[in-house]
């Protein structure tokens, strides 16, 4: 449907709301229809054609569920299925706004909104109510990658990810390790209102108890043997920004009920003292755990789960999204060609036939350290498929990796005399370039009488 010869139906009890959208939906829709009662909504939809339903999130209406939007959503999609519906909310109902899209709106604005995002979000649903082909979409990130895929499954996150960013909802990031969690947290952080503030990364799966207060919470001079000067922790470092705890799976109990309690209060206590501080932070977290394994309440709190996680993203792996493989190695190989000073480098057929069948154990994070080997030692500008040499570190012991069945005793035979042969036999560098320490790369030349 065509936004010019679309009905559009706004509900709210805010006459302003109401007049600011009639105005600036005057000349781009072919109706714009305004009700500030929403129990007048059955009758106006059975007596119109509509299109799409801009309805607010609450009301002062006899309903009074604290929840009147979500209510007449469901009222709306009972007696209109068809009807695109985008919910209309105030800052501070992120969470509200959330659940609204599991109970089936296409999508929400948050007030003020910006007036071309809202127009550019009517056109998009239509179009898609149409059967109208969105354009693809990417998520940027600073740094050395961007987030890239043409996948479905990646195109569903960079939508909801363009949804959730600009709000202070809590994320939790799943997926396998080399999937992108940290990247994706750094993106989220540069599309949200918070992007000229602190990104502050920790890895928290790493610090015991002690080092986990200090490192998040600060401490007093004199509160440990080491600590000789007052020193703010990674919450006060973040103030105004976005905290990424990633490995948040792998944090003890003890160390989940001191988190919880600083969300909750939205204060930090430095070690060595009394006296409270207030933080203003968004915090996203990340684990390679499954969200059932998470959710077990001998390993993790069910009730810190639900304060991190208002909104969940999952990293799919891979081999899920094969059509993205041959784009993400064309970026890397284009990203290695300029940082190695080489021409642009691209792949022939059997090359391309090679990276889409493999595996991909070590995720992202492998196809790019494969591309990344291949270009410091191409001899020329189209790589071939003997050029790619996987990683033996990632390769599954009980399973064959190629699709050709090759036994994998084989495969990292050949893989390690390839290797060796393109450094002229030095084995400092050959061990190097495959990722092992000289002595287990001997001792492989022992196992296969190399």
């Amino acid at each position: 449907m065509i936004l010019k010869k679309a009905t559009v139906l706004v509900v709210d009890d805010d006459t302003d709301v109401l007049t600011a959208v009639k105005l600036l939906l005057k000349t781009e829709a072919g109706e714009v229809i305004t009700e500030k009662n929403p129990e007048n909504l059955n009758w106006l939809l059975q007596r119109n054609q509509v299109d799409l339903v801009l309805l607010d999130m609450n009301f002062n209406s006899a309903i009074n569920t604290g929840n009147e939007g979500i209510y007449w959503l469901r009222k709306i999609k009972e007696w209109k299925p068809n009807v695109c519906v985008i919910m209309i909310t105030a800052y501070g109902d992120i969470d509200l706004a959330v659940r609204s899209l599991k109970e089936g709106a296409d999508d929400f604005v948050v007030k003020p909104w910006h007036n071309e995002k809202l127009i550019a979000t009517i056109k998009e649903l239509l179009d898609k109510q149409e059967g109208v082909k969105p354009a693809k979409a990417s998520v940027k990130s600073s740094g050395d990658t961007s987030i890239l895929g043409e996948s479905e499954v990646m195109q569903d996150i960079f939508h909801k990810v363009n949804k959730i960013a600009p709000t202070d909802a809590n994320i939790l990031i799943l997926g396998e390790n080399g999937t992108g969690k940290d990247l994706m947290a750094k993106a989220i952080h540069e599309r949200s209102l918070r992007a000229d503030k602190p990104f502050i990364k920790v890895d928290v799966g790493a610090l015991t108890d002690t080092l986990f207060e200090s490192e998040l919470f600060g401490h007093k001079k004199g509160a440990y043997t080491d600590a000789r000067e007052d020193r703010p922790g990674r919450f006060e470092d973040a103030h105004g920004g976005t905290l990424f705890l990633d490995e948040i799976g792998n944090i003890s109990l003890l160390q989940q009920a001191k988190l919880l309690t600083v969300l909750q209060n939205r204060q930090v206590t430095r070690l060595g003292t009394n006296k409270a501080v207030d933080v203003d932070i968004r915090l996203i977290c990340a684990t390679n755990l499954p969200l059932q394994e998470l959710a077990n309440e001998n390993r993790f709190r069910k009730d810190l789960i639900y304060r991190i996680n208002t909104v969940e993203i999952n990293m799919p792996p891979l081999r899920r999204r094969n059509e993205d493989i041959i784009i993400l190695a064309r970026h890397f190989a284009k990203l290695y060609s300029s940082k190695y000073l080489k021409p642009v480098i691209d792949f022939d057929p059997g090359a391309m036939q090679k990276l889409k069948q493999y595996n991909y154990p070590g995720n992202v994070r492998e196809l790019q350290y494969t591309i990344e080997r291949a270009v410091i030692m191409a001899d020329d500008q189209l790589l071939k498929a003997d050029d790619l040499i996987f990683s033996i570190l990632e390769a599954p012991a009980d399973e064959n990796i190629e699709a050709d069945n090759v036994p994998l005793s084989t495969l990292e035979k050949n893989a390690i005399l390839r290797v060796i042969e393109k450094n002229n036999g030095n084995i400092t560098r050959a061990a190097k370039e495959l990722g092992l320490t000289r002595t287990a790369l001997y001792r492989r030349l022992s196992k296969y009488d190399i």
